[in-house]
């Protein structure tokens, strides 16, 4: 699915009318099939960038169009078609806790499900093998029959993350998907993301803190701070200047979250290593 974001001015429904704009950006386009890393530090903007993506919130001003197609223009029939070809995933996903992972799981096929197919599934799961292939991508197999509220945090998150692989959806918009995991299985999840969606040609949009993920995993990376890009640039042509100007006054957030030492650098594929001072990681739950 192709993704055009053009003159766009969105604030939270939340917000006081008075409030500046939460996100203002000229134009953001990806390819159908294109994987794109944000990156930028906390309140930059990221989050509004997806609900906005994904039709979740309309925007004050500018266009969004999804293959084409403005969401906000069609009818409710034609937007619930729409969405149904998008994943939005946020950062801690919406899992009823007493339900068992396998159900949780098998939601991503709601959207291509009829009314008594999706009644049936609660109670009788449809596809056990395809639960489990999709959890085993990210090593939560042995979880299949768990309850949800018996579950870390991280293995919620990465439950959220294998839903995704059972959608029908041609976009997916991740947000923070690393969050709660420590770096080993940071690396497997985003890894695991990554590489179905480029098998399958899936449009991946990804937020992440974590700036040594995003430069090594994407061959696209958007800096986003105060609302506004900061830059849109291949990977290899994101420089030491770029991070260093992207977290001005936030330089705690720059940080290796997929390993390295206290003078760790985060790794630009194909380019000289930067030069950034970052302390050490922090551990999460798994």
């Amino acid at each position: 699915m192709r993704l055009e974001l053009e003159r766009i001015e969105a604030r939270h429904p939340a917000a006081r009318p008075e409030s500046p704009a939460a996100l203002s950006i000229q134009a953001l386009t990806l390819a159908a099939g294109e994987q794109v890393a944000v990156i930028g530090p906390s309140g930059a903007g990221k989050t509004t960038l997806l609900e906005v993506a994904a039709g979740a919130i309309r925007p004050k001003a500018g266009e969004v169009r999804l293959d084409g197609q403005d969401p906000w223009a069609l009818g409710s029939r034609g937007q619930q078609r729409l969405r149904g070809r998008l994943f939005l995933a946020p950062q801690v996903p919406p899992l009823p806790p007493r339900q068992r992972v396998v159900t949780a799981v098998l939601a991503g096929r709601l959207p291509a499900m009829s009314l008594w197919s999706s009644l049936r599934s609660l109670f009788y799961p449809v596809d056990i093998p395809a639960a489990h292939a999709a959890l085993e991508a990210f090593d939560l197999g042995d979880k299949l029959f768990e309850r949800v509220d018996r579950l870390s945090g991280g293995e919620r998150q990465r439950v959220g993350l294998a839903r995704g692989l059972l959608t029908p959806a041609s976009l997916w918009l991740i947000d923070e998907p690393l969050s709660s995991l420590d770096p080993s299985r940071a690396r497997q999840a985003l890894g695991s993301l990554v590489e179905v969606a480029r098998a399958r040609g899936i449009t991946l949009l990804v937020t992440l803190h974590q700036v040594d993920a995003a430069l090594a995993n994407f061959s696209r990376i958007v800096g986003l701070r105060d609302g506004t890009m900061a830059f849109d640039l291949p990977v290899g042509e994101v420089t030491n200047d770029h991070l260093k100007r992207l977290y001005a006054q936030f330089e705690d957030e720059l940080i290796p979250a997929l390993g390295g030492s206290a003078t760790a650098e985060p790794t630009l594929p194909g380019a000289e290593r930067p030069t950034v001072s970052v302390a050490p990681p922090a551990m999460h739950c798994r």
